[in-house]
C-alpha cells in the first residue's frame, strides 16, 4: 500500500509539473503575445511553425544559447540563488490544489493536507524573497528599487488575500481545499449559487459577500503575481525591468517562468475556492469511470485557462497604477472591505442550517 501511494504520488508530481504546468507556462507566453497582438490589431508570432505554435520552443533555445553574464559587482551566490527562489514556490503550491476528482480510484491532488490554503499562503509568500534577493544581489539601483517595491507591494496585498478567504472557511468549516470543492458541488459554486442546491434564501444573501471575496482575492492575486496594473516591481518605463534588469540567459528565463507559473497557480486557487474546482453541472466524478475523471481534469484546466486569458486581457487593457495609488488601494480600501466582509458573513451564518 505504501509503495502504491509513493508511486502514484510521484506520477502525479511528474504529470502535473512536467506534463501540464511547464508546457502551460511556455504556451501562456505564446498566448499572451497572441492576445496582445489581437488587442493591438497586430499579427503576433506567425513564423515558427503553423500559426507560430513552435515559437515557445524557439524562445527556449534562444534563452539556453544566450551568454550567461554575471555582473562583476554582484553577490554571486545570492545572484544565482534568487531566480530559483522565485520559481519554486509557484511549483510547490500547486501540490495541494485538487485538479480533478479521481482517476482509477486515485485522488487527483498531490497532497490533500488539512490546512491547504494556509500551505498555499505560507509557500507562495516565499516568492518575494527571490525578487528581493535578486534585486539586492545585482548591486544595481534599478533592481534594488524593484526589490523594495515588490516587498512592500506583496506584504500589503497578502493581508487582503488572507482576509478574503476567511468567509469561505467560515461557511465550509474546513481549511482543506478538497472540502471546499466538495461543499460547492453539494451547495453551489460560491460565485454562482444557482449551480447546486441553494434553495435556502439566506444562502443567496451569501452570494453578495462571496462576490466581494472573489473580487478582492482576484485583484490581490494580480498584485501578488506582479501583473499589470500592479507590475511596479518591473515597470520597464521607470526601472528598465526592475529586479531582473541584470539577469540574462536561463536565470532570466527562471524569473519569467516564475511569473507565469505563479499566474497559473493563482488561477488554479481561484478556480478551487470560488468556481467549483473541477466540478461542472451534469458531469459525474471519476468514481463513475476513468473517462469522467479525465473530463473533470479537463474542466478544471479549462477554467484555469479562462482565468489566464482574463489576466492577459487586463494586462493589455489597463494602465499601470502610480505607486501611491497602489498602496492606498491595498491599505485603505481592500483591507477594510475584506475585514467588513468577514463580519457580514458571520452575521448571516447563524440563519443557515448546517447540512
Amino acid at each position: 500500500m505504501d509503495s502504491f501511494f509513493v508511486i502514484t504520488s510521484l506520477l502525479k508530481i511528474v504529470g502535473i509539473i512536467f506534463v501540464v504546468i511547464l508546457p502551460m507556462v511556455s504556451y501562456s507566453v505564446y498566448a499572451e503575445r497572441k492576445v496582445s497582438a489581437f488587442i493591438q490589431d497586430r499579427l503576433g508570432p506567425n513564423r515558427v511553425g503553423p500559426g507560430g505554435l513552435l515559437q515557445p520552443i524557439a524562445d527556449m533555445f534562444k534563452l539556453l544559447l544566450k551568454e550567461d553574464f554575471t555582473p562583476r559587482s554582484a553577490n554571486r551566490f545570492y545572484y544565482w540563488l534568487a531566480p530559483s527562489l522565485a520559481v519554486m514556490p509557484a511549483l510547490i503550491t500547486i501540490g495541494v490544489v485538487p485538479f480533478g476528482s479521481t482517476l482509477f480510484g486515485v485522488p487527483m491532488v498531490i497532497a490533500d493536507v488539512n490546512v491547504g490554503i494556509l500551505f498555499v499562503f505560507a509557500i507562495a509568500s516565499l516568492s518575494v524573497y527571490g525578487i528581493v534577493i535578486g534585486g539586492w544581489a545585482s548591486n544595481s539601483k534599478y533592481p534594488f528599487l524593484g526589490g523594495i517595491r515588490s516587498s512592500a507591494q506583496m506584504l500589503s496585498y497578502e493581508l487582503s488575500l488572507g482576509l478574503a478567504v476567511i468567509p469561505i472557511f467560515m461557511i465550509v468549516g474546513s481549511l482543506r481545499l478538497t472540502s471546499v470543492v466538495a461543499y460547492q458541488i453539494e451547495h453551489g459554486w460560491f460565485i454562482a449559487p444557482f449551480i447546486g442546491d441553494w434553495l435556502n434564501p439566506w444562502k443567496w444573501l451569501l452570494s453578495v459577500p462571496m462576490l466581494i471575496s472573489f473580487l478582492v482575492f482576484t485583484i490581490a492575486i494580480f498584485a501578488e503575481t506582479n501583473r499589470l496594473p500592479f507590475d511596479l516591481p518591473e515597470a520597464e518605463q521607470e526601472l528598465a525591468g526592475g529586479y531582473n534588469t541584470e539577469y540574462s540567459s536561463m536565470k532570466f528565463a527562471l524569473y519569467f517562468l516564475g511569473e507565469y507559473a505563479a499566474m497559473i497557480t493563482g488561477s488554479a486557487v481561484i478556480v478551487t475556492l470560488f468556481l467549483g474546482g473541477w466540478h461542472f453541472p451534469g458531469i459525474p466524478d471519476g468514481s463513475h469511470g476513468w473517462i469522467f475523471g479525465l473530463i473533470n481534469i479537463g474542466v478544471f484546466f479549462a477554467k484555469v485557462a479562462a482565468l489566464i486569458f482574463f489576466f492577459m486581457w487586463v494586462r493589455w487593457t489597463l494602465p499601470r497604477f502610480r505607486y501611491d495609488q497602489l498602496m492606498r488601494l491595498g491599505w485603505l480600501f481592500f483591507f477594510e472591505i475584506a475585514l467588513l466582509n468577514i463580519f457580514i458573513v458571520a452575521a448571516i451564518l447563524p440563519f443557515i442550517p448546517r447540512t
